[in-house]
């Protein structure tokens, strides 16, 4: 299995910061795949789609996911009030200003996806040329329940004796994301910790594992009211209504913060996406079995400008 290259861009809002970014495939190739991760992980979540993309390619693509600040390898804010959407947006564009694809598409998970809408949204010279999207689970209408649900364990973060451990915890509040082997989920989950300190027990050292984000960004995420999310929905739905890129829409078909409702709705305004659902699976669809990689190679891999 191959390993992406790990960079670092330097961003200035809404504090200095760096943001870090994982780059698969040729750094000078015309295509770029920018994928960007949900709200606790980070960019080696696509780690199984990057390698599929570069290979259906001939490793002429550059895939590059960024780690989302408060994230992975990515700084942490001072402030956490500025972990935000529209704070995400301006890093990305810096970073796709830093790396000028000559065609770009966009894979967003969640977060990635809100992320991704807004983006492709902006006005000409201000956003950036999105020629694909591929939006996972999310939709510009987000469940309050669903909402409510990742509150219960968002910034609750502890610690673990062993990588097994923690992916076992993990386990626990991720089910939703479907089926998967024990090594699919290890391999998904080695790169969500940091080693944090050693403690002595007995005359053996024992490492200690926590989770590899800021706990902070609970903070802003626990002030969503409904009123609030009822406001941020009908901005959403604007910035979708304006998107021109060839979009599919992935459902796991028991998500819960995506309703079959919102994805239909999503198919017959703005940009009319295709919309695919996987069965057994909730929210989140990983992108690592087979036919969830296969459907998101095949998408923008397809002919067509």
């Amino acid at each position: 299995m191959s390993t992406p290259t790990l960079h670092f861009l330097s961003c200035t809002a809404p504090e200095p910061h760096r943001m870090a970014y994982w780059q698969w495939g040729d750094a000078d190739a015309a295509h770029t795949v920018l994928c960007v991760h949900g709200l606790t992980r980070q960019g080696r979540d696509f780690d199984v789609l990057a390698q599929a993309l570069v290979e259906r390619a001939g490793g002429a693509l550059r895939v590059v996911c960024p780690d989302v600040v408060g994230r992975g390898k990515s700084d942490w804010l001072a402030d956490p009030m500025g972990y935000q959407i529209p704070n995400y947006v301006g890093d990305l564009l810096a970073l796709l200003a830093e790396l000028k694809p000559q065609t770009l598409d966009w894979v967003g998970t969640s977060m990635g996806g809100l992320i991704g809408m807004v983006a492709c949204s902006l006005a000409p010279g201000v956003g950036v040329p999105v020629r694909r999207l591929v939006l996972n689970d999310v939709g510009p209408t987000i469940e309050w329940s669903a909402l409510q649900r990742i509150g219960q364990y968002l910034g609750k973060s502890g610690h673990f004796a062993s990588e097994q451990q923690a992916a076992d915890a993990m386990w626990a509040i991720a089910s939703s994301f479907g089926p998967h082997t024990p090594a699919q989920w290890l391999a998904l989950s080695r790169p969500m910790l940091k080693r944090v300190s050693s403690a002595v027990q007995g005359a053996f050292e024992e490492a200690m594992y926590a989770l590899h984000y800021d706990p902070a960004i609970a903070l802003p995420f626990g002030q969503m009211t409904p009123d609030a999310a009822a406001q941020g929905e009908a901005l959403m739905w604007q910035a979708y209504d304006a998107i021109t890129a060839q979009t599919l829409l992935v459902r796991g078909a028991d998500s819960d913060l995506l309703s079959p409702a919102t994805a239909l709705q999503m198919t017959q305004r703005g940009p009319k996406a295709r919309l695919i659902e996987f069965a057994g699976v909730g929210h989140a669809p990983t992108l690592v079995a087979r036919d969830q990689t296969e459907a998101l190679v095949e998408f923008l891999f397809a002919p067509g400008p």
